[in-house]
């Protein structure tokens, strides 16, 4: 049996996350991606699948990079665009990725902007 790469065993947890957290109109998903330059975040409603929000640190406002204070900005960031839209409650979905580091840093300037989860 053939051993899996970093991406694939990465692959199968988020598959794995994704069979229990589910975004709805009252608690859209908080998806969080994280490549070895960047992260990214958006706000899902997955009844529609729609992105009702999103943030990145590849926007020229946040120009710290995808390092820890970068992923603080895109959380802070997605945060306030989310309470523009009337946003407060979401369900976190780290993607696969350890909740440490870069994501830990993105979840907890998300909530310190406000959002609930």
């Amino acid at each position: 049996m053939a051993t899996k790469s970093k991406p694939e065993l990465r692959a199968a947890r988020h598959v794995r996350l994704r069979k229990k957290v589910e975004g709805t109109p009252e608690r859209p998903r908080l998806a969080v991606y994280r490549s070895a330059k960047h992260i990214y975040a958006q706000i899902i409603d997955d009844t529609k699948g729609h992105t009702l929000v999103a943030a990145s640190s590849v926007e020229k406002e946040i120009d710290k990079g995808g390092n820890k204070d970068g992923a603080k900005m895109v959380g802070e960031t997605l945060a306030a665009r989310a309470k523009e839209k009337g946003i407060e409650a979401v369900v976190f979905d780290r993607g696969g990725f350890k909740y440490h580091g870069r994501v830990a840093a993105l979840a907890d300037a998300a909530r310190e902007g406000g959002l609930n989860f």
